[in-house]
């Protein structure tokens, strides 16, 4: 998503400042905190008052996306997010995220919690981008709760890493609902802790969890993905990893959980390193080799 223009954002955050909010025909946007006050369903949701956020409740079909765009642009600015979207029965929409600081070496904290509730037959296409200084710290826990024949694409892709980066992914499944979620990482001098799971929890349900990280310059790397069948479902689990340098250690575990003799779960995962082969080929077409590492990586993260 390009946000250069983020005047046109449906949700537009600044440190703790709300600079645009903005309403379609089909969709209610609020802030978190109006939301807790304004319907007292949303709180089984938020569990506790938020402090910031936001909250979209999509009831009809919407004509474009939702954006979203919240930032970090003064030095130390600590953000405490929760943030809630419910997505009514037989309801598309697509929503595009952005979460960035404006300039590096912020030394700023971005803490964000979201649910996201599909009802029966809804259906989401989710794109999520980070984009951080150097000296930032992320932590991201999000869950996703899928009712009968929902589907969910969740896509997301941080390029510019924080110095130490936290994820937390949750997907409940009901009966034949589906979701495909791919988590894309580049780490550089970064500290990531990721856990990712689904629950596989209704008859015909399906899923799929691919992650793809690089890591170099000295990053510490510790990755758990999981999928739990307890109905006859089926779900692939694919996790792999690329190591750019001798000082950086990753660890990669896939669990799979079966709890029901119908579910079918599979996976694969693997890290290994950048061929020399590839280098040596990509040399001699000319290019340098920063630039044919450069060209691996990114290859390799659209894989």
């Amino acid at each position: 998503m390009d946000l250069r223009d983020v005047k046109n954002a449906h949700f537009w955050q600044i440190d703790h400042k709300l600079k645009r909010i903005a309403e379609e025909d089909g969709v209610l946007v609020l802030p978190s905190p109006k939301a807790w006050a304004e319907f007292s369903w949303s709180r089984k949701f938020f569990g506790k008052k938020p402090k910031e956020g936001y909250f979209f409740w999509v009831k009809s079909q919407l004509s474009k996306p939702l954006t979203t765009c919240i930032a970090i642009a003064s030095p130390g600015v600590s953000q405490d997010l929760d943030n809630l979207t419910v997505v009514e029965s037989g309801v598309k929409v697509e929503v595009n995220m952005v979460c960035e600081a404006l300039t590096k070496s912020l030394g700023g904290s971005h803490s964000s919690r979201g649910k996201m509730v599909l009802k029966k037959s809804a259906s989401m296409i989710y794109s999520h981008s980070h984009n951080w200084g150097d000296k930032d710290l992320v932590n991201l826990e999000y869950k996703f709760i899928l009712e009968r024949g929902a589907r969910l694409s969740y896509s997301y892709r941080n390029l510019l890493p924080p110095k130490d980066l936290r994820i937390k992914t949750e997907i409940l499944a009901e009966e034949e609902s589906s979701v495909d979620s791919e988590l894309t990482i580049n780490a550089k001098k970064t500290k990531v802790s990721l856990k990712e799971s689904l629950l596989l929890r209704g008859d015909n349900s399906q899923g799929t969890l691919k992650l793809r990280v690089v890591a170099g310059e000295s990053s510490d790397i510790r990755a758990e993905s999981s999928i739990t069948a307890l109905a006859e479902c089926k779900g692939h689990l694919d996790c792999q990893g690329l190591l750019t340098d001798k000082k950086t250690t990753m660890s990669l575990v896939p669990k799979l959980i079966c709890k029901d003799p119908r579910g079918q779960v599979t996976h694969e995962a693997s890290i290994g390193k950048i061929s020399e082969e590839e280098l040596n080929y990509l040399r001699t077409r000319g290019l340098k080799e920063e630039e044919a590492v450069d060209l691996i990586v990114s290859g390799f993260l659209k894989s």
